[in-house]
């Protein structure tokens, strides 16, 4: 035996509802059709389940019933649109969310980097970083250069270079970061006019 479809289940549950509205109501059969304009032999068979219902019956049945159309033919609720992020811990303190889901490419995160210490441990992988300061201040050292960025500052780099970077005053730092595991470079297609 074959298991009906959500949809079939949802559009087999129509009839009872519009009987039940139409008793709700205190309607007859006869004082719908002059309120709709849909015979009363089509409202009975809608009821009776003989008739499949359409969008052209039943719009007029929900104006008359003073009904949302999906409560009227009880449609499923749809899930809840949140994205539920769950956090990472880093293994030198602080936390990442990952953004992007999609496995290779670019991967997007939210990190908030607690204090490492003072002393860089420099570290070198394949890959391309890019990073956007969002609050509080970074201290990047990347091969020669040992650079503070505040927010709304950005940097990217070759990780084949040896870098580290972490809090530069001892406070959380949170930014976002792209990385791309196969050297994938992020690409600015606008800049800003001076």
């Amino acid at each position: 035996m074959d298991t009906p479809s959500p949809h079939q289940a949802v559009l087999d549950e129509v009839a009872p509802r519009l009987r039940r509205l139409r008793a709700e109501h205190g309607l007859t059969l006869a004082a719908l059709a002059d309120a709709t304009g849909i015979s009363r032999s089509t409202l009975s068979r809608l009821e009776s389940g003989q008739r499949r219902p359409t969008l052209e019956l039943l719009l007029p049945l929900a104006a008359a019933y003073r009904v949302a159309l999906d409560e009227m033919v009880g449609a499923p609720e749809v899930g809840d649109p949140r994205v539920r992020l769950t956090p990472r811990a880093l293994p030198h303190g602080g936390t990442a969310i990952a953004l992007s889901r999609t496995p290779g490419g670019p991967q997007a995160y939210k990190m908030i980097i607690k204090d490492r210490g003072s002393e860089p441990d420099l570290r070198t992988h394949e890959g391309y970083e890019w990073l956007y300061v969002l609050d509080g201040r970074l201290r990047l050292v990347l091969a020669e250069h040992d650079l503070v960025l505040g927010p709304g500052e950005v940097a990217e780099w070759d990780t084949r270079l040896p870098h580290w970077f972490g809090s530069a005053d001892g406070r959380p730092v949170e930014v976002l970061s792209l990385f791309g595991r196969q050297g994938e470079r992020m690409h600015v297609r606008a800049k800003p006019s001076a």
